[in-house]
């Protein structure tokens, strides 16, 4: 599953890095609870969560069904 998710995660990083930030998978775990670490302008900026969980989460959601939320973790 780590493989479908940063398979994932590397279409979602060119509209991140479009704005200064990115993302980086840190775990994905047996639950299927994704860990990333947001970085640069995602890492600081107030609509973090909503970036999160609006875009991130939901992307990864329909591409790897498995997967059942994503955290942000520091």
């Amino acid at each position: 599953m780590r493989e479908a998710v940063e398979a994932a995660l590397a279409k979602v990083r060119p509209m991140l890095q479009a704005d200064g930030g990115d993302v980086e998978l840190v775990e994905v775990t047996e639950e299927g609870v994704v860990k990333v670490r947001l970085q640069g302008a995602c890492g600081t900026c107030p609509m973090s969560q909503m970036t999160l969980k609006m875009g991130i989460e939901r992307y990864l959601k329909k591409e790897v069904p498995e997967v059942k939320s994503v955290e942000a973790v520091m």
